[in-house]
């Protein structure tokens, strides 16, 4: 992995200097503080159930999810290949997967950031008299950023098999849809699936293993495993996707 350091500063300052970023940062902040006053006006004043619901408790915090990674990750790849620059690294003494862990990393640290500013309210509210449960919030943050490093993950892998940005974050939606919606849908399913595929399609329920452990301030090392090996299979493959640019380029 030499060099993945390296690409990780690289990718990172690229996502900082870039407008886009910063526009989905803005645009991301004024979305969950109006969200949040909300939240707290509905639930009489309850701030963990406010706080979480940026952290996978609720829709918004989904809604953040499935589109803010394919919209990061989109030109990482695809946009590198089309200028040319991609050969230049794949030509580099850095290893193909030291390149794809590198631009994984730097997608994950900026969603980390993004989803790290709830702790921003919960200083807020602390300020006010209304003390969060910190460690809730801890936990509930580590396993939306492992949804992000999956989602990063699976954004690389459209990006590597694309031609255009565009395209690469059209896909990398589609897959993020299925990846949440496909559990969902597992009773509807059973009868034209089967039993076992219906059972297969439970045990990845994204919703499930975030809900089940990070959401209640316990951290469940099976739940974190689940993460982790999911974007480990997508790097995979975002690296063998790389690695077969640089015998057909």
């Amino acid at each position: 992995m030499k060099g993945c350091t390296v690409i990780w500063r690289r990718e990172l300052a690229a996502l900082f200097f870039s407008p886009l970023a910063w526009i989905l940062f803005a645009l991301a902040l004024f979305f969950e503080a109006n969200f949040f006053l909300l939240a707290l006006v509905q639930g009489g004043g309850e701030v963990n159930g406010a706080l979480v619901l940026f952290l996978g408790g609720g829709w918004p915090f989904w809604l953040l999810a499935l589109f803010v990674p394919p919209l990061i990750t989109m030109r990482m790849i695809s946009e590198e290949s089309r200028s040319g620059l991609l050969e230049f690294l794949l030509t580099a003494p850095v290893s193909d997967a030291a390149v794809v862990a590198g631009k994984a990393l730097a997608a994950t640290t900026f969603l980390a950031l993004l989803w790290g500013c709830v702790f921003l309210h919960a200083a807020a509210v602390s300020l006010l008299g209304a003390s969060p449960d910190w460690g809730v919030l801890a936990t509930a943050w580590l396993g939306a950023t492992l949804v992000g490093a999956l989602f990063s993950a699976v954004g690389l892998v459209a990006s590597a098999l694309s031609g255009t940005p565009l395209l690469a974050a059209f896909l990398a939606i589609l897959a993020n849809l299925a990846l949440f919606f496909l559990p969902l849908l597992r009773d509807a399913l059973r009868g034209i699936l089967g039993g076992r595929v219906a059972g297969l399609l439970e045990r990845v329920d994204l919703h499930a293993h975030l809900s089940g452990s990070f959401l209640r301030g316990v951290l469940d090392t099976g739940h974190v495993a689940f993460f982790l090996a999911w974007t480990l299979a997508a790097l995979f493959l975002a690296v063998r996707t790389v690695e077969s640019r640089r015998w057909l380029g």
